[in-house]
């Protein structure tokens, strides 16, 4: 029997197991909550996959399987969790420090992203080669696409736990809420030319990169303004925060329908209100409620993302023997990252702690919900298996490894002393 669970249990049966772990984790462990969370959930996987092995009878593991299929990981992120988190993210960024390294962010999230995507096509095409798998260049660089952008809630999560001086913890927090939607954008140009089998056209895949990417900037900027004077005119928290909602949700559907980037715009939207709406829009009694609210749906929706992507361990389980190739790449993924980060820096001594820059920007630069989101998209078939298993292993390497290590890494690097304690989310 087959048991079908609607949107609403789903949801609560997410919170219940998000919750839960939240309070071991800080009853006893006191991990970052992404860390914490996602490594929770691989361990549940693990544990129902013991007690299946256990006991023959039970088909445990195949009833979480179908729960976690219910749940459309892709939808769940892309359509719904993404544009509440980057918004939520960007509003705690300070704009006058963005506008400070703004080069910096446009060069990394745009040329550097494009630059990853190569190195990791091309590295992967030559390692899945090697093992005997030969998948074709095209889908390889489909794969650098997905691999490469550095995961903005992951990221900032990890800006939590470590002091950072605050114009490079702009830099970084910029360049991971924009260089998101620009490694959307150049997944659907290379997914498409893939699918369709023709050959890759680069003033088509340029005129599609512009459009996107500049028209996501100018629908955030519209959005963003149009709830900025709204909220201006009045002086309701309750109603301005309904108006956040509204910029939120509307704008993203609104970027959808109209073919540009939502991830971007949303990103846009965050900062205008984050930064003038606060300024100049909202009463001190609107802000607390206001950055209160958006804080706890970012703690939130951050919870239930990396708990998912845990469990997420039992949906590439079938793929066991294909892990190998997905250790073998992650090296190649940090090489990659290394490379299209560390040039540019090297050349921005003068602005940026090089040093403290680069083991932030290469170890810092984490992957996470987004990557197995567009990797779950992809069409069915062998090539989707080899690809979704190698990107599920960079993932929980990245969350695990360099989120659970980042913290002492710039303690020694910065020469600072670790914070008391540890922030969680």
């Amino acid at each position: 029997m087959t048991m079908a669970f609607s949107a609403f249990e789903t949801a609560a049966v997410l919170i219940v197991l998000s919750a839960g772990f939240a309070w071991i984790n800080l009853r006893w462990f006191k991990l970052p909550g992404t860390v914490a969370l996602t490594m929770m959930g691989a361990v549940a996987s693990l544990i129902i996959l013991a007690i299946d092995f256990l006991t023959p009878t039970s088909d445990l593991a195949g009833t979480v399987s179908r729960f976690l299929e219910g749940v459309d990981f892709h939808e769940a992120l892309m359509d719904g969790m993404l544009s509440f988190l980057l918004f939520a993210g960007a509003m705690h960024v300070d704009i006058d420090d963005l506008r400070k390294g703004r080069w910096q962010i446009l060069v990394l999230s745009t040329i550097g992203v494009v630059a990853s995507t190569l190195l990791v096509g091309v590295g992967f095409w030559g390692l899945s080669a090697a093992v005997g798998l030969a998948v074709p260049l095209i889908w390889c660089l489909v794969f650098g696409a997905l691999i490469s952008p550095t995961d903005p809630v992951a990221v900032m999560g990890v800006l939590k736990t470590a002091r950072v001086p605050p114009t490079l913890q702009a830099t970084i927090a910029g360049e991971s809420l924009f260089n998101d939607g620009v490694g959307v954008v150049i997944f659907s140009i290379l997914l498409a030319t893939a699918v369709s089998g023709e050959p890759f056209s680069l003033i088509h895949a340029g005129e599609m990169f512009v459009v996107e990417a500049l028209g996501g900037v100018v629908l955030g900027l519209a959005v963003g303004w149009i709830g900025y004077r709204a909220m201006k005119a009045i002086d309701d928290y309750a109603v301005e925060t309904l108006i956040t909602l509204a910029v939120v949700m509307g704008g993203y559907a609104l970027a959808s329908a109209i073919h540009v980037s939502g991830p971007v715009a949303m990103a846009v939207a965050g900062l205008l209100i984050g930064n003038r709406g606060v300024a100049q829009a909202m009463s001190k009694r609107t802000q607390d409620y206001l950055l209160g609210f958006w804080a706890l749906i970012d703690e939130i929706l951050n919870a239930v993302l990396f708990l998912l992507i845990g469990l997420e361990a039992l949906v590439v389980i079938d793929r066991f023997g294909l892990i190998g190739l997905g250790i073998l790449t992650i090296p190649l993924v940090l090489a990659a990252r290394a490379v299209s980060v560390g040039v540019p820096l090297s050349m921005w001594r003068d602005f940026l702690p090089f040093k403290t820059a680069f083991a932030l920007f290469t170890w810092g630069g984490l992957r996470g919900g987004i990557s197995i989101a567009l990797a779950l998209s992809l069409p069915g078939g062998p090539i989707k298996d080899v690809l979704v298993a190698a990107t599920y292993v960079v993932v929980l390497f990245s969350v695990l490894v360099q989120g659970g290590t980042i913290k002492s890494l710039i303690s020694r690097v910065a020469g600072r002393p670790e914070d008391e304690g540890v922030p969680h989310g």
